[in-house]
């Protein structure tokens, strides 16, 4: 029996486990948990939102680790916050004592280079400079393979992306295909790396993102008017059925499928929000608020990994964020439309 066969849906109510206490971690754990501190407020967020122009928001980050000049340039912006989370991945990559748990987190870069290859390379696109060199293969050998479609070189679960990704390609040419064949090799790889490496958490983590990542693809494809059932993915706590039900499903009526499930506000509010502003917005804010409530739980934890890894993924989050926000002060968006994506993770 599997970590994921351990856990279903009636074994809890909002948050699935997270695992057990490893006291290898005590000072890895209070370490991270005096930096959640220094994180922003929401409240310092919703007065950038609010501030009358972009001067003015940035004005709020002067006394934090964000602090920028008023004049500063979109690549000014952005390379500042690439520094900030290159500094939280190496912290994280120093806390962290299991260098395959290190390579799990990773892996994320990984797959954003090769679809961003795939992509370039069935379109007739330069290759380009702008790969990550966060992931465990470095950049510029990522690049020399893909010149010289010497795929052997890659780790196998890229192999199997490079495969689903090109023959969903060519099929039709449908260039959502190539998104649909790597994240179909990442989500499932993902499950089975984290029960390799015994990571309650992880496995639980990867489990969620299916469930929102059909959940998401349910109301798009609802909102096109397709029903391709084979766009939905294995894995998640919640059985495939109810998404597929949901296709035919009249919108009034789709959270109720969900009722017995923690997404149940979830997609009542993202339903709501879809059918009254034809926007996705809000979906993707609760989606993003569940993670950000399944890491926080991880506070019940007295020391181990998990709170590491939470941490790196909230700043993460935070730096996130901070870009939309800056991009839409540059760029005089209205302040609803910046706090309906929001959300209420912080703090």
């Amino acid at each position: 029996m599997t970590l994921r066969d351990d856990i279903t849906l009636s074994d809890f109510y909002r948050y699935p486990p997270v695992g057990e206490d490893n006291w290898d971690y005590m000072y890895a754990s209070a370490k991270v948990r005096a930096l959640e501190i220094t994180m922003l407020s929401r409240g310092m967020l919703v007065d950038m939102i609010n501030a009358p122009d972009f001067a003015a928001a940035a004005e709020f980050l002067s006394s934090t680790e964000y602090a920028i000049p008023a004049s500063s340039t979109d690549a000014q912006i952005e390379q500042m916050l690439q520094e900030r989370r290159t500094a939280v991945r190496s912290l994280f990559a120093d806390l962290i004592q299991n260098e395959e748990l290190v390579r799990l987190i990773q892996e994320r870069e990984d797959f954003a280079n090769m679809r961003l290859a795939i992509r370039r390379l069935v379109t007739d696109k330069p290759i380009g400079l702008d790969y990550s060199n966060e992931g465990s293969v470095p950049a510029e050998e990522f690049e020399d393979i893909l010149r010289q479609e010497n795929y052997e070189r890659l780790p196998e679960y890229l192999q199997d992306a490079v495969e689903a990704a090109v023959l969903g390609y060519y099929e039709n040419k449908d260039i959502r295909r190539i998104d649909y064949g790597i994240d179909k090799v990442q989500y499932a790889w993902r499950i089975r790396r984290a029960e390799e490496l015994g990571s309650v958490f992880c496995v639980s983590r990867s489990r969620i993102r299916v469930d929102l990542y059909n959940i998401c693809t349910m109301l798009r494809l609802k909102a096109a008017q397709r029903e391709e059932k084979e766009f939905f993915f294995e894995g998640g706590f919640v059985d495939m059925d109810k998404f597929v039900h949901g296709l035919s499903t009249p919108y009034e009526s789709i959270s109720a499928l969900f009722f017995a499930t923690p997404y149940y506000e979830l997609v009542e509010d993202g339903v709501r929000y879809l059918r009254s502003d034809q926007s996705f917005l809000r979906l993707e804010q609760q989606c993003e608020d569940y993670l950000m409530g399944f890491l926080k739980s991880t506070r019940d934890i007295a020391a181990g990994p998990q709170p590491v890894i939470a941490y790196l993924l909230m700043k993460e989050a935070e730096i996130r964020t901070l870009r939309m926000i800056l991009t839409g002060k540059k760029n005089s968006l209205p302040p609803k439309l910046i706090l309906d994506r929001l959300g209420n993770w912080q703090g």
